[in-house]
C-alpha cells in the first residue's frame, strides 16, 4: 500500500503538504510484515539491547517473537484485544511483536497512572489478558483486571518443539508462505487497528486513541525522510515507555522497521544508567522530554559525545534550558510536535539545512518553533470561535491532516466527531505557520483563561514567571480559578521559590508584561511538587486544576 501526496507550488492550496510523502515500501503493508521483512534482511544485525545486558540480532528477535507468539496462543482466548504492562525493554519490544505476528491488538497500558485509569482502559477495551512481569505489578502497586501472564514464566512454557517451529518460521520459511503459521501475516489490511493507546488523561477522563498500521507505518517513512534517517548508523535510547506514543512509534517500530539499533531502559529517571548506556552503545538519537534532557546531561556530558539527534517534546522548551543543552553538550536541542493521535509526529526540526518550495535554502533548525511539517502533512489555522480558516501565517487552532492521523477514538463517535472532520484533526493548540512552514505553537486553548475580557496564556505566564523568579519547568506552573470580578484569576502553583511572589510580581511589571498577565502575590499556592503524568513528564492539568480549587475552598 503506497500514500501518496503532491508537493504544493508557490501560492497553491495552503492547506495541502509542502513536501510529499514517498512511497511506502511494497512489503510494508502491516507492521509484522515490515518487520519480518526487515529482520530477513538485517538478520544478523544488532537489533535490540537493554540495560539487562541482553542484546539481540534482527534474526533472533524475530524468532523469539514467533516462539513467543506460539506459547501465548495456549494461553490467550480468542479476544482480540491483550493487555501488556512491561516497561522499555527487549522483552517488551518482543511481547508487542508477538502479539502482531498472532493476530493480536496489543494495547500497552500506563503503569504510572492510578488503579482506576487502567481499569477504565481494560472495560473500555474488553481486555482478557494482561501480559506483565511479576516485578512491574510489585514495583507499582497495581493488579490490572483479568488474568495476568506473566513473561517470567514464558522461558518454562516454551518447549523444544516451539523453538524448533519458530526457527523453521522465522528463518526457513519463504515470507509468502508465513501467513498459513502467523495468523498476522494473514489477511492483512493497512487500515486495520495495529493498537490502541489511552490518553494520559491530563485534561479528563483517557480516551482509547485508534491507532491502524497504515498510521504507525506512515508517520515511520515519514520521520524516515523527514530526519533523512537512511544513511546513518542510528542508535536510538528507548527510554519513554510504550504506552507513550512516541515511545511505542519511534521506540519499538521507527527504529527496528529502519534496521537501525534500539537501546532500551524501564526508567527514563535513571540518569547514571541512561548515561552509562548511551556513552557504551555510543548512542545517536534521544527522544525525551526538555525536563528529563536537562537532568541527563548534568552529571558527565562527555557521555552524550556521539548524539546527533536530540528530539524533544511533550512540554514546551524553555529557552534556558535550551541554552543550557548547548553549554553542557555542544548540541542543539530539536523540538517537534505530535499527539497521540497523529501517531504522534506532525514536525520537528532537524539538525541540517532543508530547501524550501520555493528553492530557498534555510537552516533546518529554527529555536522557538516545532519544525517544519513532516512530508505528506498539512496545517491550517481557524478561528476558535468561527471555526473559520485563517490565511496562512495567522494565529489560530491548529488543524493536521495526514496519513499519520489516528482512525478515531475506541467506541466514541462522539468524542471523535468533535475532533475529526473531513479528515482534519483540531489539535487543541493554537499556533500558525511562518512563511518558511515552520510550526509555531503558541498555546493550548485549554491553557488560556479569560480575564476581563482578555484571552491570557498560561504558557506565556508561565516563562515570564520562571525568568522573573529565577527556576525551572519543574518548579511552577499557571492554571486559573473562576473569579466573580473578572471571570477567571490566575493561580501560580509553585515550589520553593528563592525571592518571595510580591518580588516576582514586581519584576514582572517592570519587564513590561501586559497587568492581566500578572497574578497577585496572594495566589501563589506552594507545593511539595508540581503535578505530572508518568514517565513522558507531562504536566497534569486536571491535578493542578483540582489543586488551586481545593485550595481557594481553604
Amino acid at each position: 500500500m503506497s500514500v501518496q501526496t503532491t508537493e504544493r507550488p508557490v501560492g497553491a492550496d495552503q492547506n495541502a503538504p509542502d513536501v510529499a510523502l514517498p512511497p511506502l515500501p511494497a512489503s510494508w503493508r502491516s507492521l509484522p510484515r515490515a518487520f519480518v521483512d526487515t529482520a530477513r534482511a538485517r538478520w544478523s544485525k544488532v537489533g535490540m539491547a537493554d540495560s539487562t545486558g541482553v542484546e539481540l540480532s534482527f534474526g533472533s528477535s524475530l524468532i523469539r517473537a514467533v516462539a513467543l507468539g506460539r506459547a501465548l496462543a495456549r494461553d490467550l482466548g480468542p479476544e482480540r484485544y491483550v493487555g501488556v504492562m512491561v516497561p522499555p525493554s527487549v522483552p517488551g519490544a518482543i511481547t508487542n511483536i508477538a502479539l502482531l505476528l498472532l493476530g493480536k491488538i496489543p494495547i500497552n497500558l500506563n503503569y504510572s497512572a492510578s488503579q482506576s485509569v487502567i481499569d477504565a482502559a481494560v472495560d473500555q477495551s474488553g481486555i482478557k489478558h494482561v501480559i506483565t512481569s511479576k516485578k512491574v505489578v510489585e514495583k507499582v502497586h497495581l493488579t490490572p483486571k483479568g488474568t495476568l501472564v506473566y513473561l517470567e514464566d514464558m522461558p518454562a512454557k516454551v518447549g523444544k518443539l516451539d523453538k524448533l517451529w519458530a526457527a523453521f518460521v522465522g528463518k526457513v520459511c519463504p515470507v509468502g508462505l508465513m501467513g498459513s503459521f502467523l495468523p498476522g501475516l494473514k489477511d492483512e489490511k493497512f487500515d486495520a487497528t495495529a493498537t490502541v493507546m489511552f490518553t494520559s488523561g491530563s485534561t479528563g477522563d483517557p480516551k482509547g486513541v485508534v491507532l491502524s498500521h497504515g498510521n504507525v507505518l506512515s508517520n515511520v517513512h515519514q520521520m524516515r525522510h523527514h530526519l533523512k534517517l537512511d544513511p546513518l548508523d542510528v542508535v536510538a535510547l528507548g527510554i519513554l515507555p510504550f504506552f507513550h506514543s512516541f515511545g511505542y512509534t519511534v521506540g519499538i517500530w521507527t527504529i527496528l522497521l529502519l534496521g537501525k539499533k534500539a537501546v532500551y531502559h524501564s526508567n527514563p529517571l535513571d540518569t547514571k544508567v541512561i548515561g552509562d548506556l548511551c556513552e557504551k552503545h555510543k548512542v545517536t538519537l534521544i527522544a525525551a522530554s526538555p525536563t528529563f534532557a536537562r537532568h541527563y546531561i548534568q552529571r558527565k556530558p562527555e557521555q552524550f559525545a556521539g548524539l546527533v539527534h536530540l528530539l524533544l517534546g511533550a512540554e514546551k522548551l524553555q529557552p534556558q534550558t535550551a541554552q543550557e543543552i548547548r553549554d553542557k553538550i555542544h548540541l542543539e536541542p530539536l523540538e517537534g510536535y505530535g499527539t497521540t493521535e497523529m501517531s504522534p509526529v506532525a514536525a520537528v526540526n532537524v539538525p541540517f539545512d532543508v530547501t524550501l518550495p520555493d528553492g530557498r535554502v534555510v537552516p533546518g533548525n529554527r529555536p522557538g518553533t516545532v519544525g517544519r511539517l513532516l512530508p505528506g502533512t498539512a496545517v491550517k489555522t481557524i478561528d476558535p470561535e468561527t471555526d473559520a480558516d485563517l490565511p496562512r501565517g495567522s494565529e489560530g487552532m491548529v488543524l493536521v491532516k495526514g496519513p499519520q492521523i489516528m482512525q478515531g477514538y475506541l467506541d466514541r463517535p462522539d468524542a471523535t466527531a468533535k475532533v475529526l472532520r473531513d479528515g482534519w484533526y483540531n489539535s487543541g493548540d493554537l499556533g500558525f505557520l511562518d512563511a518558511d512552514g515552520f510550526l509555531r505553537i503558541t498555546g493550548r486553548l485549554s491553557r488560556f483563561s479569560k480575564i476581563a475580557g482578555e484571552m491570557v496564556p498560561h504558557l506565556g505566564v508561565e516563562s515570564a514567571l520562571m525568568e522573573a523568579a529565577g527556576v525551572d519547568e519543574m518548579a511552577l506552573a499557571v492554571t486559573s480559578v473562576p473569579d466573580d470580578k473578572r471571570q477567571e484569576r490566575l493561580i501560580v502553583v509553585h515550589t520553593k521559590l528563592a525571592i518571595p511572589p510580591a518580588e516576582v510580581c514586581k519584576k514582572l511589571l517592570a519587564a513590561g508584561l501586559p497587568r492581566l498577565w500578572v497574578p497577585s502575590a496572594e495566589d501563589f499556592l506552594q507545593v511539595e511538587a508540581i503535578p505530572r503524568l508518568g514517565p513522558g513528564g507531562k504536566l497534569d492539568l486536571r491535578k493542578l486544576k483540582e489543586i488551586a480549587l481545593e485550595a481557594r475552598k481553604n
